[in-house]
């Protein structure tokens, strides 16, 4: 199994700053991408910003200049930086990745994981 574990969230005011990370553990052969969503209440679940194993990345536009991910891969730990806060980042933000883990020996079975989320509340 292959589990994530998110930390980091809390309550900050509008334009300040949080970081978030989430360490990944378990069985795993190889961790592919690794990305940020989140929920508001009432909404849809959405792509925040995710990162490749070999760097590339996305991400949202209304995060673009103002969220940072990055990923350290000996760490199977990526974060996410958040800088200028808006009431509206306001949201639960979840972990997600995917890639390949030990099954047995010489084996290896694809995952698809998501952390438990954190919250992050911007007051105005």
């Amino acid at each position: 199994q292959v589990q994530l574990v998110e930390s980091g969230g809390g309550l900050v005011q509008a334009g300040g700053s949080l970081g978030l990370s989430c360490a990944a553990s378990g069985n795993i052969y190889r961790i592919n991408a690794m990305g940020w969503y989140r929920q508001a209440p009432g909404k849809q679940r959405e792509l925040v910003a995710r990162i490749t194993s070999g760097g590339s990345t996305d991400s949202a536009d209304s995060v673009k200049g103002r969220f940072a991910i990055s990923r350290d891969n000996a760490k199977n730990t990526v974060y996410l930086q958040m800088n200028n806060l808006k009431p509206e980042d306001t949201a639960a933000y979840y972990c997600k990745a995917n890639g390949w883990m030990v099954v047995g020996e010489n084996r290896q079975g694809n995952f698809e994981v998501w952390g438990q989320g954190t919250l992050v509340t911007v007051s105005s």
